[in-house]
């Protein structure tokens, strides 16, 4: 931790104390600590759940605007549970809780009996091609509970909306369903649930909780690897709720299939129901969900700015997001709209440039996984290893690195762009019914990353 970002909360306090009451900056802001700082995001640590879901709900946008003041550099705001902001709460002879919240606690923070947010809803859930299988197994899943997708696996990279859906599952499921007892947790809170019973000797507590639950959501999935006594938990745990036909739903940045130090019997588990990632969002999908956001924020944003947002920040939802704050913050900051000049540079000075990979390097890394020579990619031959692997090599240049196909036949030895399509398409259809080209597919993308 460095002076720089102690100094710079410091003066964010200062700043925010002016704007709030003294009772509301005792409450919510005097056990707060500054924790980190990555690529121009600052990581504040609060005491609990609570206080971080009034921060966020309430507090967050007035946070960025005084943390921009004091440095420019600075492009978002996350809120953490910070065990050293406990722990200094405790010695103060705080509980770390407010005990007269203003607002129904209902609308600020978490159910704490099942740890679900209200505010992840499907009413706010944009839809679009980069997650349409995962939303359609979702709504398949409110329906029959435990009777399809059992598990329902969604993983993908971290801010593309995976923990809204797999909350929007509990909660319909608990407005559908009343009877059924739900419950989201992340994998830390049960690993640190499963540790803190062997510790105290509460075993029998501690799985008599999750046994008797009717659907079990888990956040992260992928932090289980190498956590052997957690795992030989899940394992029985599963396996009961399973046999049971209650619902089971997982998260994971990876497929079970990719996590290092996940047992074997683990991973059939983890595949045996429905398996679904969520891609990055596409033009039209991003279009969207810069209107949800924008809408949402009560501001208004000129066209040609949402266009040109939409076509610069290419990553994930939760990017969309922090450009989106950031305009608007900008915009209160001056008391009018954003201009496209303005948002141009606040988008190349906020978004992280992303990893650039050469034509070259896509032939070189997917011959080598077919263990073939690459200059063997570039030759006129029909012998089928190589066929299938340049055909794979077309569909990823399309799909994942948006080449042109007469660019990308230019370039493998002067194709006409119709057999470019033509791989293209033939890949595209055979992933749909050929799980081990799904596979090798998966294997590959993960050598770009």
């Amino acid at each position: 931790m460095t002076t720089d970002i102690n100094t710079l909360w410091d003066n964010c306090l200062t700043d925010i104390q002016k704007e709030v009451s003294v009772g509301h900056f005792n409450t919510w802001f005097k056990n707060t600590k500054p924790i980190k700082e990555e690529e121009g995001i600052v990581f504040i640590g609060v005491p609990n759940d609570f206080i971080k879901e009034w921060m966020v709900t309430k507090y967050q946008k007035m946070i960025l605007k005084n943390l921009v003041i004091q440095a420019e550099h600075v492009r978002g705001v996350e809120f953490m549970i910070s065990k050293i902001v406990q722990s200094e709460n405790k010695q103060d002879g705080g509980i770390g809780f407010p005990k007269k919240p203003e607002l129904p606690i209902s609308d600020i923070y978490t159910n704490r009996d099942d740890n679900l947010n209200p505010r992840y809803t499907f009413d706010t859930f944009i839809v679009g091609p980069f997650n349409e299988l995962a939303y359609a197994a979702s709504q398949a899943v409110i329906k029959k509970p435990g009777k399809v997708y059992n598990p329902l696996f969604i993983y993908g990279s971290s801010g593309l909306g995976k923990t809204h859906l797999i909350q929007a599952i509990g909660n319909e499921i608990k407005k559908n369903f009343p009877e059924k007892k739900v419950l989201y947790t992340t994998l830390e809170r049960f690993l640190n649930e499963y540790v803190t019973s062997v510790q105290n000797s509460r075993g029998v507590p501690f799985r008599e909780k999750y046994r008797k639950l009717d659907v079990l959501i888990i956040d992260d999935i992928q932090f289980i690897s190498g956590k052997d006594g957690t795992q030989n938990e899940l394992f029985h745990l599963f396996n009961l709720l399973y046999e049971q036909e209650k619902s089971i739903i997982f998260s994971s940045d990876k497929h079970p299939n990719h996590i290092i130090g996940l047992e074997d019997r683990l991973k059939t588990r983890f595949n045996a129901g429905m398996t679904i990632d969520i891609q990055e969002p596409d033009l039209e999908s991003r279009m969207a969900i810069i209107k949800e956001k924008v809408q949402l924020s009560g501001n208004s944003i000129e066209g040609d700015v949402l266009s040109y947002i939409a076509s610069s920040v290419t990553g994930s939802i939760r990017e969309l997001e922090g450009i989106i704050n950031l305009i608007n913050m900008h915009s209160e900051m001056k008391q009018k709209p954003v201009s496209l000049s303005e948002v141009k540079l606040l988008v190349r000075n906020s978004v992280k440039p992303k990893k650039v990979i050469s034509f070259e390097s896509v032939v070189k890394q997917i011959s080598d996984y077919y263990n073939l020579d690459e200059n063997v990619i570039y030759e006129k031959t029909r012998r089928k290893e190589i066929v299938k692997a340049r055909q794979i090599i077309m569909f990823i240049l399309r799909e994942d690195f948006n080449e042109s196909y007469p660019s990308i036949g230019s370039k493998l030895g002067g194709k006409d762009h119709t057999t470019v399509i033509h791989s293209y398409e033939k890949i595209k259809q055979e992933l749909k019914t050929d799980s081990e080209l799904m596979k090798e597919l998966e294997d590959i993308r993960i050598l770009f990353k």
